[in-house]
């Protein structure tokens, strides 16, 4: 009983008040919706198939997320300032080719190394200088990389794949086990990745710009932010990251193949959107795109241990974007506040 005196919360006077602030504390927090996705999903999986939570499983979910992971990093910073990358998936593809084929030559591999990283760094540099010197629409920019670095990696690698035999090039697939699990050493560097880069989007001037130019070019031209600069800067460091995908997959695939990841762009685009940044920009989280990494392979492996066809995968992954395009437009339209 209450004592004299005291005043009712509004949870006490309305029973769905508790509810109702949970829900829109979920809104207002972008990575909340994420997670509890991602909890869901894992929850549901582990109830219907006998193999989803073996450590095998498990192992092979954090190595997938490795590489797409990394790519929708990348894919981050350039959609935060309303761009879009189609052509990451293909870049990364390119880079594995690089790196295998001049191992295979004979070249070293601390020089194939570089020169796959270089190559990726480079394209992301003309990506970068035809939207942001050229005012060109990253969409088109991009969807025609897509098409001319595929054909390069064809044709650089005659069509055939390369082996993966340096152990420079496969280091990252090594790692250690940790309750039966294996987690990789690309598992850790992911992770440091993302932590370097919320401190770089969130705590410094550069960031700060990132998100400005997303929100308002215009303004932040005003302002005094030089924006040609800084969407120029975001499309050179998603080119490494590209480079860094790349060296990562080499951790996991016994040879270099042209005809690798081919859905590597959507899958990063997913999972950056899941993760609650806009499609729109100067909205969204790298720690959300962590968690849409992760849910977009939970998804594929949960699906594939419950033996549904890869096809019917591409469908539930594509309809993910769209809904959460839809609800991203819906939370504009209410005015709701972007959060870093």
């Amino acid at each position: 009983m209450r004592s004299p005196g005291t005043t009712s919360t509004a949870a006490e006077r309305e029973p769905g008040a508790l509810l109702r602030e949970a829900l829109r504390y979920a809104l207002r927090t972008p990575t909340a919706g994420p997670l509890a996705a991602l909890a869901v999903a894992v929850l549901v999986f582990s109830l219907t198939t006998d193999t989803f939570m073996t450590p095998e499983n498990l192992s092979l979910v954090l190595q997938q997320t490795v590489v797409i992971g990394t790519l929708a990093l990348g894919q981050s910073l350039i959609i935060l300032t309303a761009g879009i990358d189609l052509a990451n998936g293909a870049i990364a593809v390119l880079g594995t080719i690089v790196m295998a084929k001049l191992v295979f030559e004979g070249d070293s591999p601390a020089a194939a190394l570089l020169s796959g990283l270089a190559v990726a760094t480079f394209l992301g540099v003309v990506n970068g200088l035809l939207v942001a010197r050229l005012d060109l629409p990253p969409f088109i920019v991009t969807l025609g990389a897509l098409s001319v670095v595929y054909a390069t990696s064809r044709l650089y690698s005659d069509s055939r794949s390369y082996p993966v035999t340096s152990d420079l090039l496969v280091f990252w697939g090594h790692g250690v086990h940790l309750g039966g699990v294996l987690v990789t050493w690309g598992t850790f560097l992911l992770l440091g990745l993302y932590a370097s880069f919320w401190y770089v989007l969130t705590k410094t001037g550069w960031g700060r710009h990132i998100y400005a130019v997303g929100n308002a070019p215009e303004s932040s031209h005003l302002a005094g932010i030089d924006v040609p600069r800084t969407v120029l800067s975001v499309y050179v460091i998603a080119g490494l990251l590209y480079g860094i995908a790349a060296w990562q997959a080499l951790g996991r695939i016994p040879n270099a193949d042209p005809n690798a990841y081919q859905t590597a762009n959507l899958e990063s685009i997913t999972a950056v959107v899941i993760g609650g940044t806009s499609l729109f920009g100067g909205r969204g989280s790298v720690v959300g795109t962590l968690i849409g990494a992760l849910i977009v392979n939970v998804l594929r492996s949960g699906l594939t241990q419950a033996g549904i066809d890869s096809l019917y995968q591409d469908i539930a992954t594509g309809t993910l974007v769209v809904v959460a395009v839809g609800m991203d437009k819906i939370l504009r339209r209410g005015g709701t506040r972007g959060h870093r």
